[in-house]
């Protein structure tokens, strides 16, 4: 065991033996606690935060690690076939009505909307941004720590002037404070709720400013009543890392003028509806013809 202890520093990836490795965490800070070393832990694939004695953790080495994701990779690549597939449709469907059923040849192009995505952790960030430019978004990513969101969004809005705004990073429900209705009882829930609060005062129309807010075990009913359109998580189960991208693509390639039925949006989420819910949201997608390439004259 104090070989466990000694091998488990900042940045490893680790397992808890209590809950028998079943989601691999990165130690991303040690703090003393009673007399005790405690490690504060960010989910690897999920989008939750934890403490753990150091005495529970086991390091994973890379073959361990390869293995336990591999299940999570999987998902991923399952829902993004599923997106692919509604993205088609969706184009078809815009095409299709731009050219009054294919009977004129019209060239069209289509604008997406403008995404700032807020997230408290810098590798999930880079995941987040590596998928939406394979699902062919431009996004604003900004790495901010939960705490600091309600004070930065205003700022970051005005700078960006988004269609979509993700608020997310790590999140956790803790039983030993308080019951799941306290908000107190949640790493920071309180502070998503205050970040949507503040990008309400800004935007308050809901088809203006579309919102996603929350992470893993988040206080699902406190965002949507904050003014979030998108949330987590409704049984405060957890969220994969990746969930928020697939809701903010669908509202993006989904056109103004169509409602989106919240069903649709969840449905190819890694989660579902478990751990995401929302209310009902016109897209944000724009289509314009005639196409003319950006030329030199």
């Amino acid at each position: 065991m104090e070989l466990t202890i000694v091998n488990v520093q900042i940045n490893s990836i680790v397992g808890r033996m209590s809950y028998h490795c079943d989601l691999l965490f990165r130690v991303i800070d040690i703090k003393m606690k009673d007399g005790k070393k405690i490690a504060v832990l960010y989910g690897e694939d999920l989008r939750l935060m934890a403490d753990s004695p150091f005495e529970d953790l086991v390091p994973i080495d890379p073959d361990q690690r390869s293995r336990i994701s591999e299940e999570y990779r999987s998902l991923e690549e399952q829902s993004f076939e599923l997106f692919q597939q509604d993205i088609h449709l969706l184009r078809q469907k815009q095409e299709y009505q731009a050219t009054h059923g294919y009977n004129q040849e019209m060239s069209i192009f289509q604008i997406p909307g403008r995404v700032l995505h807020l997230d408290g952790d810098p590798n999930y960030l880079k995941k987040c941004l590596d998928l939406y430019e394979k699902v062919g978004l431009t996004v604003y990513g900004v790495h901010c720590y939960e705490k600091d969101m309600p004070s930065q969004v205003v700022p970051l809005i005005e700078k960006y002037r988004p269609d979509i705004l993700v608020i997310t990073g790590h999140d956790a429900y803790t039983k030993s404070k308080g019951l799941k209705s306290d908000l107190n009882a949640y790493r920071h829930s309180k502070y998503f709720v205050k970040t949507v609060r503040e990008a309400r005062r800004k935007v308050p129309h809901l088809d203006q400013l579309v919102i996603f807010a929350g992470a893993c075990q988040s206080h699902f009913e406190s965002l949507i009543h904050a003014g979030a359109n998108f949330a987590s998580s409704p049984q405060r189960v957890n969220i994969h890392a990746l969930d928020p991208v697939y809701i903010v693509a669908k509202i993006s390639y989904t056109s103004f003028m169509e409602q989106i039925n919240v069903w649709d949006v969840l449905r190819n989420t890694l989660t579902g509806e478990k751990g995401l819910g929302g209310i009902e949201t016109k897209g944000v997608l724009r289509t314009g013809m005639p196409y003319k390439p950006i030329t030199e004259e």
